[in-house]
């Protein structure tokens, strides 16, 4: 089986470790373990001491109970049986491409999107076409381009929301039109809905639209512990029954110690929200603030998630430009060639405030003495 390279995950395993100013990730600024244990004034010492006498044995191949209990409470139609505890999106990701797609399939990605959602598929034999998200259209879905290249043997749409790296959000109306094209080939809709629990506004899951749709979802972004490497598919009682058999081959079990974080993440989730909320206004103000004092940069505003896409005003290739960037001055971006938008960036915004002022500050010098080199 041949896959293409990682583009974006590959260019953070190189890089990120060598930022100063990591303006590159997609997450919220991570809780550490003591906050995590803290929201509910509970100590570090305390839920140790609670989990002292646990096992260290295989864990739960799905999740606990609990945890599953917890994970359907954010859906309006599922229940315990619909969810499936996978390593982060990306393991729910790969599971239900895997589970469903076959030699053969037509299946339909946004693009720019991640990388998964399309290069697995091809990986799997499927035939892919796109549907392009344009920065004229402000990123946004267009469901007539949808029309335009869904096929009578069209397997799978996929598709994520907000959108990773723009930040944009597939609203209710446009789902529905997705829905109605999806149905008229009997396709199923994967979702990956990292970022959703912030957008707030009119967001629905899929799997309570579409029965045959597919979400899949983390801890990760907007909960804020991505470490801890837990995530989940949902979808309907056939769905799920068919994922779990490829399930006992991609993970045997989940963590003992990994799944308690999730539950304890998951019981404090208005909490983290909360915070998180705060972080995305607030860093987002900043970031327009130094938008309307910066000529060389422009950026659709995201829907009020993690992630950002800008365009660079520059005349060299984006990725030699973040590198560069990166040398200079600590700087690090996630260069646009990642996700094949050249002269772009995807800009991580919801870091420390003091380290996204900084970064900021530095990037502006950067393409000043870059515009002065040009003259």
């Amino acid at each position: 089986m041949e896959i293409t390279h990682f583009g974006l995950e590959e260019w953070l395993n190189k890089w990120e470790k060598e930022a100063v100013y990591d303006l590159a990730q997609s997450s919220i600024e991570a809780l550490t373990l003591e906050e995590l244990i803290g929201l509910d004034g509970t100590t570090v010492t305390d839920f140790f001491q609670s989990l002292s006498k646990t096992s260290l044995d295989y864990g739960w191949s799905e999740g606990t109970a609990t945890f599953k209990k917890e994970v359907a409470s954010l859906y309006q139609s599922l229940s315990s049986e619909n969810i499936i505890q996978t390593n982060g999106a990306t393991g729910a990701n790969l599971l239900a491409l895997y589970g469903l797609i076959e030699p053969g399939d037509h299946v339909v990605s946004m693009l720019p999107t991640y990388q998964q959602l399309y290069d697995l598929p091809k990986s799997l034999g499927a035939t892919v076409d796109f549907v392009p998200l344009t920065e004229e259209e402000e990123w946004r879905f267009d469901s007539v381009k949808l029309v335009d290249v869904i096929q009578p043997n069209t397997k799978m749409i996929c598709l994520n929301s907000a959108n990773n790296p723009t930040g944009t959000l597939l609203d209710r109306q446009t789902l529905e039109e997705i829905i109605e094209i999806a149905e008229k080939v009997d396709a199923y809709i994967l979702m990956d809905e990292v970022y959703a629990p912030l957008a707030g506004g009119d967001f629905v899951s899929i799997v309570d639209l579409y029965d045959k749709g597919i979400t899949t979802n983390s801890l990760s972004k907007t909960y804020s512990v991505p470490g801890i490497r837990i995530g989940w598919v949902a979808a309907n009682q056939e769905i799920i029954e068919r994922l779990r058999k490829y399930h006992t081959y991609l993970v045997l079990s989940g963590g003992v110690l990994s799944d308690a974080l999730a539950v304890h993440a998951l019981r404090n989730k208005e909490k983290i929200l909360a915070r998180n909320k705060k972080i995305v206004s607030e860093n987002l103000a900043i970031v327009e603030k130094w938008l309307a004092d910066e000529p060389n940069v422009q950026l659709v505003l995201p829907n009020h998630v993690s992630t950002s896409f800008i365009r660079l005003n520059i005349t060299e290739d984006d990725e030699q430009f973040c590198i560069d960037l990166l040398r200079e001055t600590g700087v690090l971006l996630v260069p646009g060639s990642a996700y094949g938008v050249p002269q772009h960036a995807r800009l991580g915004y919801c870091c420390k405030k003091e380290t996204l002022e900084k970064g900021l500050a530095l990037l502006s010098e950067y393409l000043k003495e870059c515009g002065k080199n040009k003259v």
